[in-house]
């Protein structure tokens, strides 16, 4: 079966659930389509991390990423964007690019950063744990599990008229350093005197924060990339408590940002020449459709959905293709309200499990149903032409699992009034209880299955019934349109390889679930 072209020079590759959809190995496929079917080497010009920071995380070709978009992998795509919608600290950038030089991945004269994109550094950081702490020990609330990388008091800062710019580290360093000194002060006298951290709290982030980028690091200190020391946060420190070394750290930061300097451009110009020419831009997006900032669940740093594709890349807006990456079931970390959570006794919770910790933080996953309520809103209102969903092969019979599979598609109120879409509001959303359609499960090993007739005929009807389900939530009674998003890939395993690509039209498979 020959695939359907895409219907622009655009993509952009977003999660339709929370995250953690696998949305890093939807790159290498794209790129590897449009290679085969233009028949030139480097159809894709550029893969564009649009969002977020260094607290999304994402697997391609085996190759774990923050920072830095997916097409590292692929030798072929000439470079890799950071656009002016991500907060990037830059000691990240050089902890990624050397470990990945390291490893034969030509990394550093591909990269391409936006003028206008975000700077975040330590004090960044330190408010993150400060703010954390101030949720549990003040307010008495649940911790959000935060990263403690910095990404949300740096996105604070956008909207707060604060931010420091890369373009700075074109300039001058006492431009720099002032602005560097005041944005110090603002988080020092935030985190005593707002946040209300102790003395010993205080010293303690420093700790934490060396202990986890050490962790994060440890290969690269056992490779010799760099010695243990890079990640020490200790220097930082001030003499006394809430205060930091600011000499030291405005050293740092300049001679991190400034050896950057050479991949610091105009982002928008790179963008437009590239489209004129006829190449792709693929757009990589942290998080997911109900992180984004607005319009999702809670409170979250960034846009997360096509839209921030143009704000990001300073472009106007025009056709985009855009795919829905989700997995075969869901998970949630942190605080968010999981109504189809699966209970921690069910057979398949503990194996689905093994699977799931945060590629950023290894903190582990909430398992659960797939609810396509979810992603038939982010169809809806948020709108998709293609799918890919991973992990189906993660639900296979083994062990003590040998039941059936559930697909929530609506939710019910204790007055048994159904829901189709998501509730905007908390409150209500915490008195449904999911709806579930039942589907007989397989037992037979389909991680090395690779077209979709040789799938077991349980599984074919379940992937149907994922699909179904998604376009019924989303055009729920009313006429659905001609054109319905298409299921392109369906993951089988974690590996490039286990991918199955001949999937049947959407009319088709809604018929077999």
């Amino acid at each position: 079966m020959s695939l359907i072209p895409f219907s622009s020079q655009l993509i952009a590759d977003v999660g339709i659930s929370t995250g953690d959809e696998g949305k890093g190995r939807l790159i290498p496929e794209i790129v590897r389509e449009l290679r085969q079917t233009s028949g030139t080497e480097s159809p894709v010009a550029m893969v564009l991390k649009v969002n977020g920071g260094a607290n999304s995380g994402h697997t391609a070709g085996g190759v774990k990423l923050n920072l830095l978009p997916s097409g590292v992998v692929e030798s072929c795509v000439p470079y890799l964007g950071i656009g002016a919608g991500v907060v990037a600290d830059p000691r990240k950038f050089w902890w990624e690019i050397r470990p990945l030089e390291h490893r034969g991945f030509r990394t550093l004269t591909r990269l391409v950063i936006d003028e206008r994109a975000m700077v975040s550094d330590l004090t960044h950081r330190l408010l993150d744990l400060a703010g954390e702490d101030y949720r549990v020990t003040v307010l008495g609330e649940e911790p959000r599990g935060s990263t403690g990388r910095g990404i949300s008091p740096a996105f604070c800062e956008e909207t707060g008229h604060w931010q420091i710019h890369y373009a700075e580290f074109l300039g001058r360093r006492d431009d720099f350093a002032r602005k560097l000194a005041q944005r110090a002060d603002r988080a020092l006298r935030t985190i005593q005197h707002v946040y209300r951290v102790s003395e010993s709290t205080w010293e303690s982030f420093f700790e934490k924060l060396t202990a986890a980028e050490v962790r994060a690091n440890a290969d690269a200190i056992a490779a010799g990339v760099f010695p243990k020391e890079e990640f020490d946060f200790h220097r930082f420190k001030g003499p006394a408590p809430f205060t930091l070394n600011l000499e030291q750290l405005t050293e740092v930061y300049w001679q991190a940002g400034t050896s950057l300097g050479q991949r610091i451009v105009d982002l928008r110009e790179l963008v437009l020449r590239e489209v004129a020419a006829g190449r792709t831009i693929i757009g990589e997006f942290g998080q997911a459709y109900w992180l984004d900032k607005r319009h999702g669940f809670s409170p979250t740093a960034s846009h997360t959905f096509t839209p921030e594709f143009f704000q990001s890349a300073n472009i106007p807006v025009q056709p985009i293709h855009t795919f829905g990456v989700a997995k075969a079931y869901d998970t949630k970390v942190g605080t968010h309200l999981f109504i189809t959570q699966m209970d921690d006794a069910h057979p398949l919770a503990p194996l689905l499990k093994q699977l799931e910790f945060g590629t950023s933080t290894g903190r582990q996953r909430m398992v659960g149903w797939y609810d396509a309520v979810e992603k038939g809103d982010a169809l809806r209102y948020g709108g998709y032409q293609d799918l890919m969903i991973n992990k189906i092969d993660a639900l296979t019979h083994r062990g003590d699992w040998k039941g059936d599979l559930l697909v929530c598609y609506a939710y019910r109120d204790k007055a048994g009034r159904m829901y189709y879409h998501v509730p905007r509001n908390d409150e209500v959303r915490r008195t449904l209880s999911p709806v579930y359609r039942s589907y007989q499960g397989w037992s037979e090993d389909i991680s090395h299955v690779r077209t979709f007739g040789e799938l077991p005929a349980n599984a074919r009807a379940y992937v149907g019934g994922m699909v179904r389900a998604i376009v019924e939530a989303a055009y729920q009674g009313e006429a659905r349109p001609a054109r319905l998003p298409n299921l392109r890939y369906l993951g089988v395993g974690p590996e490039p390889s286990q991918i199955i690509k001949d999937i049947p039209p959407v009319a088709e498979l809604i018929r077999l679930g």
